[in-house]
Order: structure tokens, then C-alpha cells, then sequence
């Protein structure tokens, strides 16, 4: 006799249910490491740059020109940042934990090959930084990754360039050219005399012609205000000019650069009448796109 098979629940096999890891996003980071951490100096009296290579991403550089202070960049042609806001921080090297980070602040991330730019106090304080064996870091938000990239600057081999960046720094010219090229000397009524801060601002255009060899032409333009007749006015923009081209002569400057010319009244550069007693002095380099020639483009009222 053939005896039915009973229903046999059987249990099933519950498997424990474990939390699948996410994938954690990493900071992608750029740095040089202990042996291929390298600063290097181009000296002039024009400007004291100091660059370091970053592995992998570009180069990070300190840059003080002639006339104006310290300042940072980072430049890079892969342009891994995500344009925007990114923190800046002086953080210890690996071989130095435990030591908290300190904030510098924020910065602004633009697309172009210059993505970071920095002011002189956060420069100066980066510099303090790396003095004292610590490396500044930046930190953003990538630009094709939702994670964040790192641009770290080693102080190895630093400080000897600092110090030679020190020197560079002390035989700086008081100015760089783009704040000499165009330079106004002001006179009094129906005057040619300079004044001593004539005098002062002649002496900086000379220091300068005198260390930049490609300074090829300096137009001086003499100019009156309304006041006088015409011709009255003529010779008088004329005895300007020539004031101030043979203090440049009397002082080195090669005749056959100086263009003198005197335009009398013709040319106002404003509608006060003293911002009009002027001559203008200005500098062209070889190769320069000769835009200057007319005293019509004295339009800067600061310096001519």
C-alpha cells in the first residue's frame, strides 16, 4: 500500500542581510613629495618670481613685480577646478600629525589657466607658512568629478629660495613699467619750472629707461591751458617740452630716443584748466604697437 507523501514545510534559509559599503568619494591631490620637491628664483629688477612644480597638475607661483606687492597663483592648462569658491588652509606634511590645519580663508576659482589668484596678505601669510615646515593647501570642488581636488605646496627646499627671492626683492626698481609708461608733469600758470616732485617723478622714469634696454622711444608732449593767445600758448608747451626732455638728456637718457613735440592748447585733457599745464612723458618699448604717438591719447588723468 502506497502511503501519500505529507507536505514538509521546510524553513527557509534566511541569510543575514549586510550594509553594502558605498563607494567613498577621494580627494583627488596634487603635490610634490619629498624627492622631487624643487622652488625655483627668476631675478630682475622687473620682478622676483619664485615657482614650484605640482606633480600632475601645473605649477604654483609667488610673483612680486617692481612698484607693487607679493602675490600667489596657481597655473594650469587641465583646468581641474570647478570655477567658484575654494578654501585655503596651511596644513602640516604627513610626517607631522596632530598638528591642526589653519585656515586662511576663501578664494575665488575662475575657468581660465589662472584658476587661483591671491592677495598680498593671504601670499604673505602662505609664505609664513611654508617658513615654518607647513604646506598650504587648496582645496576645491572638482570640476569633473563630484569630488573635491588638492593643491598642496611642500616647503622642502624652500626656505633657501626664500631667501634669495629676499635679496631679489631689495634691488627692485620703485616702479614697473606699466605704472611709468605714461607719467604727467604738472606746471603753474604760465610757468616751466619744475617742482621738486617734477624732479622726483623724472628721476623714476630715468632710473627706469636706464634698466630696460628696450625702451625705444619717450614722446614728450608740452600743453597749456586756454589762458594765453595762441601763440603765446605754442611757446609756452614748447618751453615745457623742452624743460623736461633736457633734464632727461642732462641726465642720460640718449637724445635719439626723445621725440619732443608742443601742442599749445589743442589737446585739454580735462575741464580744469590746471590739469592742462602738463607735459606728458611716454615710454615705448621695441615692438610695441606705436598707439601713442598722438597727444590725443592722453586720456589718463592720473598719470598721463
Amino acid at each position: 500500500m502506497v502511503r501519500p507523501m505529507k507536505n514538509v514545510l521546510r524553513p527557509l534559509l534566511v541569510l543575514p542581510l549586510f550594509a553594502v559599503p558605498l563607494p567613498v568619494t577621494q580627494a583627488a591631490s596634487y603635490g610634490a613629495g619629498i624627492e622631487n620637491s624643487q622652488w625655483y628664483l627668476a631675478a630682475s629688477v622687473f620682478n622676483c618670481t619664485m615657482t614650484h612644480d605640482v606633480p600632475g597638475y601645473g605649477r604654483a607661483v609667488f610673483q612680486h613685480r617692481a612698484g607693487e606687492d607679493l602675490r600667489f597663483y596657481l597655473e594650469s592648462n587641465l583646468r581641474l577646478m570647478k570655477a567658484g569658491q575654494a578654501s585655503l588652509n596651511v596644513e602640516a606634511p604627513s610626517w607631522r600629525p596632530g598638528v591642526s590645519p589653519r585656515p586662511l580663508g576663501q578664494v575665488h576659482v575662475s575657468s581660465n589657466q589662472r584658476p587661483v589668484q591671491v592677495g598680498t596678505p593671504q601670499a604673505m601669510a602662505m609664505v609664513d607658512g611654508l617658513m615654518q615646515g607647513m604646506a598650504p593647501t587648496v582645496t576645491s570642488q572638482g570640476r569633473y568629478s563630484s569630488g573635491p581636488v588638492r593643491v598642496r605646496l611642500s616647503n622642502i627646499n624652500f626656505a633657501d629660495t626664500y631667501q634669495e627671492y629676499q635679496a631679489c626683492v631689495a634691488g627692485l626698481l620703485p616702479v614697473n613699467y606699466d605704472q611709468i609708461k605714461r607719467s604727467r608733469i604738472h606746471f603753474k600758470l604760465d610757468s616751466a619750472q619744475l617742482s621738486d616732485a617734477d624732479l622726483d617723478r623724472l628721476d623714476l622714469i630715468v632710473r627706469f629707461i636706464q634698466a630696460d634696454s628696450t625702451i625705444a622711444r619717450i614722446y614728450v608732449d608740452g600743453h597749456t591751458d586756454r589762458s594765453g593767445s595762441r601763440i603765446h600758448n605754442r611757446q609756452l608747451s614748447e618751453d615745457r617740452a623742452n624743460t623736461v626732455a633736457e633734464y632727461l638728456k642732462a641726465n642720460g637718457v640718449p637724445e635719439d630716443r626723445i621725440v619732443t613735440r608742443y601742442h599749445g592748447e589743442r589737446y585739454p585733457a580735462s575741464s580744469n584748466p590746471a590739469e592742462n599745464r602738463r607735459t606728458t612723458v611716454r615710454l615705448e618699448r621695441e615692438g610695441e604697437r606705436r598707439s601713442l604717438q598722438r597727444a590725443e591719447a592722453d586720456s589718463d588723468p592720473r598719470n598721463g
